[in-house]
């Protein structure tokens, strides 16, 4: 007997469902076990799309527990009209480095036509979407809790076509790896929105993509879209990645590990500057550097105390990137105690410190600082002389306006 590969899928379908069905168990905490919105999905026969020719933008993140892609799992259920797939940054398979993509294709595995959403908005991307033939758009792609981390606003920008093309839009839960406790760090000027920050939220949004969603939804999109959500159910605020029982996928290539994630919000302001970011090692946005910078820096940021970690005086030879084959100095972060350890005050005190301690630092000639930031206030009060807690005081009013908006759309608990 000849088995086709849709075939082989369908057989481990049940199985899947079954799984995705059960009880939340399984994973310390008392037995308790989030599942995702796919889960959630799945275990409901997907009748939330029944009768829809559906396609999904995704990446190598859309996976079951088991760590089947959700385009494979769906393309072999005969309950499911899955006829197209649209890739981000990165790809759909993951194939591409950052600011790169894989184009239009057809999927090797499925057969599916692949249709690239990267660098598309507004009607050219809502074009797209219609010469698909799709009804529904679903969106299932894990974030990391960062403004300028750039599937939030793949997000955003396919709400925005879906509503231009007049498609119903389904947006499909995962964990917020960092928790959604807080939303930390300044707030996005709109004078200076671009991809890495589309719309005004904070560095650190605290929310999940279906929270997001509902927020994008509310507040910012024109033409609110025809949106249906599939929350998570058994995640709490507090929950690290690893409470979800669920494998880490990279949701791109410079984010290896849920430890990335925890630092990132805060340390991808090198990006900014003339330092390694750590790119080119197996640690980046852990790992920060430049050559003529010695043991003066970590002892420099370790005086400040700063809650929940230490720094290591390092030494790195990039791989690509900045430095790339060159030794570079710097200081590795170690985080201890992840609760009570601030990403975006970190960040603060690291630009504020290097500054101080080696007189080769400079930042972007493009000044992409202030794009990260979402504003120039960050950069000069630095170069004014301010120290952290001046720095952060700086935008604390905007972020407990945006503290207030964002409670009206946060779903859980």
């Amino acid at each position: 007997m000849t088995l086709s590969r849709r075939t082989l899928l369908a057989t481990t379908t049940a199985a899947v469902a079954a799984s995705t069905g059960t009880a939340e168990a399984g994973t310390a905490g008392g037995g308790r076990r989030p599942r995702t919105g796919f889960e959630r999905l799945a275990a409901d026969g997907y009748a939330l799309l029944d009768g829809e020719r559906v396609g999904v933008v995704t990446n190598p993140t859309g996976i079951t527990r088991d760590v089947r892609h959700i385009v494979d799992v769906m393309h072999a259920d005969d309950r499911v009209a899955l006829t197209a797939v649209f890739g981000p940054e990165h790809g759909f398979r993951g194939t591409a480095q950052a600011g790169g993509s894989e184009g239009r294709h057809d999927d090797p595995a499925t057969g599916l036509p692949v249709y690239d959403t990267y660098l598309k908005s507004g009607q050219p991307l809502a074009d797209v979407f219609t010469a698909s033939g799709v009804d529904t758009v679903v969106f299932d792609i894990q974030d990391v809790g960062a403004r300028f981390y750039t599937y939030i606003w793949t997000l955003y920008d396919c709400m925005e076509a879906a509503a231009l093309a007049g498609k119903r839009f389904v947006v499909l839960d995962r964990p917020n790896p960092v928790t959604g406790r807080a939303a930390l760090g300044p707030v996005l000027h709109p004078e200076f929105a671009t991809f890495v920050g589309r719309r005004p939220i904070a560095q650190a949004h605290g929310m999940t993509v279906v929270e997001l969603a509902r927020l994008f939804n509310g507040e910012f999109l024109t033409a609110p879209v025809e949106l249906e959500t599939v929350p998570m159910s058994g995640w709490r605020r507090s929950d690290f990645y690893d409470a979800s029982g669920l494998p880490w996928v990279p949701p791109s290539p410079n984010m290896p590990t849920p430890e990335t994630a925890l630092v990132y919000s805060g340390t991808c302001l090198f990006e900014g500057t003339n330092l390694s970011e750590g790119r080119g090692t197996t640690r980046p946005f852990e790992l920060l550097g430049a050559e003529g910078i010695d043991g003066a820096w970590a002892e420099a940021v370790n005086g400040l105390d700063l809650p929940g970690v230490r720094f290591r005086e390092a030494y790195f030879a990039p791989t690509f990137s900045k430095f790339a084959g060159r030794t570079v100095g710097g200081v590795q972060l170690h985080v201890h105690d992840r609760a009570a350890f601030d990403p975006v005050r970190t960040g603060i005190a690291l630009l504020v410190t290097a500054g101080r301690v080696w007189d080769g630092f400079a930042w972007r000639s493009d000044q992409w600082i202030d794009k990260l930031t979402g504003s120039a206030r960050v950069r000069t009060m630095i170069d004014a002389g301010a120290d952290t807690d001046e720095v952060v005081a700086g935008w604390q009013e905007e972020l407990a306006a945006f503290r207030r908006v964002r409670a009206r759309y946060l779903v859980h608990r």
